[in-house]
C-alpha cells in the first residue's frame, strides 16, 4: 500500500501540472471503487479551477474554489500525468471524444478507472487494479469529512513532538509499534517506515509505549521525521504496484535496514533480523540493536 512518502511524492509530481488549471471534462470508467465515485462529479468539476494540491495523511486533496476532490490510492492505486500540446477548448472537446474511442494516444487500460482532463488536453489518470482506492467529493470544509475529521497530527509537522508522544503514552500498555501506526495519534507512519524508524531509534517494536521515557521519544520522533524525509527524497518505496506520476518507481526499498530482511544480517551488528506478527502486521527488528 502506498504510504505517506509515496503519496507525498505523487502530490509533488502532479501539483505543478494541476494548480491553476481548469477541468475540461471528467471521465468515469469504473465507479465501483472502495466507495462509489459520485455520479454527479463530471458536472460538479467541469470548468472549475484547481486552486491547490495538498496532502492530509495518505489522502490527496485537490482543492477547488468550492469543494475538494479527495483521492486515496488504496492498496494498488497510482496517478499519472499524461501530457498534450496546448489546444483550444474546441480541440479539447474533440480530444476528449477521442479518449473514449481510444484513438488519442492515451488509450486507457483495463484498470484505468478515472480521468481528469484539463483545458489544454493534459490528463490526470487514476489506475487501481485492486479497486481499494477512493475518489470522493467534499463540498465544504474538507477537514470535516468523516475520513479526515479524527486524524492525528502530521509526522513532519511541528505538533508531532517527543513531548506530545510522551504525554499521550503515559499509562498505555499498547506497544510502541501500534501507537506509531494509530492514525488518531499520528498519521501516515505506515508499517515500512515505523519498522525503519524504530530500528534507528534502537527501540524494540514490542516495547510498551508507556515505558518509554522522554529522551527516547526525542530520538524516535527525530528518526520518524528523518526516515520519512529520506523516503520522499528517494521517490518512495516501490514494492508492488506503486509508480510516481511520471511512471518511474521509488527507490527507498534499497535503503531498508530491517523491513523485509528476515534472516538477513543486521547492517549494524550482523545479528539476524527477526520477524514477528503485531496486530496482523509484520514487524522486523534486530534483537541486539533493539533489545528494549
Amino acid at each position: 500500500m502506498p504510504e505517506l512518502p509515496e503519496v507525498e511524492v505523487t502530490r509533488m509530481g502532479i501539483a505543478p501540472y494541476l494548480e491553476g488549471r481548469r477541468i475540461s471534462q471528467v471521465i468515469i470508467r469504473q465507479p465501483k471503487l472502495r466507495w462509489p465515485i459520485p455520479k454527479e462529479l463530471p458536472y460538479q468539476l467541469q470548468g472549475r479551477e484547481v486552486v491547490t494540491v495538498k496532502r492530509r495523511a495518505k489522502y490527496l486533496l485537490l482543492n477547488f474554489d468550492m469543494g475538494t476532490l479527495i483521492i486515496h490510492l488504496g492498496m494498488s492505486g497510482s496517478l499519472r500525468m499524461l501530457q498534450a500540446d496546448n489546444q483550444t477548448l474546441e480541440e479539447v472537446t474533440e480530444a476528449s471524444a477521442k479518449l473514449e474511442r481510444m484513438e488519442y494516444g492515451y488509450s486507457p487500460g483495463k484498470h484505468d478507472h478515472f480521468d481528469l482532463i484539463l483545458v489544454g488536453g493534459s490528463v490526470l489518470r487514476f489506475k487501481d487494479p485492486r479497486r481499494f482506492g477512493a475518489i470522493l467529493w467534499q463540498p465544504d470544509c474538507v477537514d470535516q469529512h468523516p475520513l479526515l475529521s479524527h486524524l492525528g497530527p502530521e509526522p513532519l509537522g511541528d505538533h508531532f513532538s517527543a513531548v506530545y508522544l510522551y504525554q499521550l503514552s503515559r499509562g498505555r500498555k499498547t506497544t510502541i509499534k501500534a501507537l506509531l501506526m494509530n492514525n488518531q495519534v499520528v498519521v501516515g507512519v505506515g508499517n515500512i517506515y515505523a519498522n525503519e524508524a524504530l530500528f534507528h531509534a534502537k527501540i524494540n517494536p514490542r516495547t510498551a509505549a508507556g515505558r518509554i521515557g522522554l529522551s527516547r521519544y526525542e530520538k524516535l520522533v527525530q528518526n520518524v521525521k528523518s526516515v520519512l524525509h529520506k523516503a520522499i527524497e528517494a521517490g518512495g518505496s516501490s514494492l508492488r504496484d506503486f509508480v510516481n506520476s511520471d511512471g518511474t518507481p521509488g527507490y527507498f526499498q534499497q535503503q531498508y535496514w530491517v523491513y523485509g530482511r528476515t534472516g538477513m544480517p543486521c547492517r549494524h551488528c550482523g545479528e539476524q533480523i527477526k520477524q514477528i506478527k503485531q496486530v496482523q502486521r509484520s514487524s522486523f527488528y534486530c534483537p541486539v540493536c533493539q533489545k528494549s
